[in-house]
């Protein structure tokens, strides 16, 4: 995981952009376009990062991942 990834989604905890809806389910704001926000459900999200995660990523054996599934960890943490 990018260290972006990792600062982008501290800054969505940090303001606030991440909300329990259900036990799996979050909503997190985008952090480019404060208009939208995605639905976190376990370990997937419906932003286009993650959608594409493995197109950009095929073969190297990485687990999809994006900003807004690794803000929800943090905010579980919390």
């Amino acid at each position: 995981m990018s260290a972006n990834t990792i600062r982008k989604a501290k800054k969505l905890v940090e303001n606030e952009g991440v909300v329990k809806i259900d036990d799996e389910l979050y909503q997190v704001k985008s952090s480019t376009d404060p208009s939208k926000s995605y639905m976190v459900e376990k370990d997937s999200c419906d932003c286009l990062g993650f959608k594409n995660f493995y197109k950009f990523h095929h073969g190297k054996g990485l687990k999809a991942n994006c900003s807004h599934i690794e803000a929800v960890r943090i905010f579980k943490k919390e």
